[in-house]
């Protein structure tokens, strides 16, 4: 049997934190654009990538070695994931490399690594 989520017993409204919060709550604009970056973090393949990136700087060609993935099927999520400010790229000769586009990256990969650890 499902276990209810706990409600209040009674229905009390308390609007002077209701205020404090909503006063305090980001636009509509902004929450829609972290609801977007978290998508990002909604598919196992693309944090695969991140945790690989994680580790190291990579290649296209390396990642789909690492993940046993066509380089197309890569350069997708590099795409989207690129354009979501999530990861960055150098070009060396003919070889592109892709790292971990900053710290906040690095700190939201290995924090979620931790969360789900404890």
């Amino acid at each position: 049997m499902e276990e209810r989520t706990p409600c209040c017993q009674q229905e009390q409204v308390h609007e002077d934190l209701v205020r404090r919060v909503e006063g305090r709550l980001p636009g509509d604009e902004l929450l829609y654009d972290l609801a977007e970056l978290f998508k990002m973090f909604g598919d196992s393949t693309r944090i695969k990538i991140l945790y690989a990136l994680f580790e190291s700087e990579l290649c296209v060609c390396d990642i789909a070695r690492l993940l046993g993935l066509t380089q197309s099927a890569i350069s997708h999520q590099l795409r989207l994931l690129k354009s979501a400010k999530l990861v960055q790229y150098r070009r060396e000769g003919k070889t592109v490399y892709y790292s971990l586009a900053d710290a906040h990256v690095r700190s939201i990969v290995g924090q979620g690594m931790e969360h789900i650890c404890e």
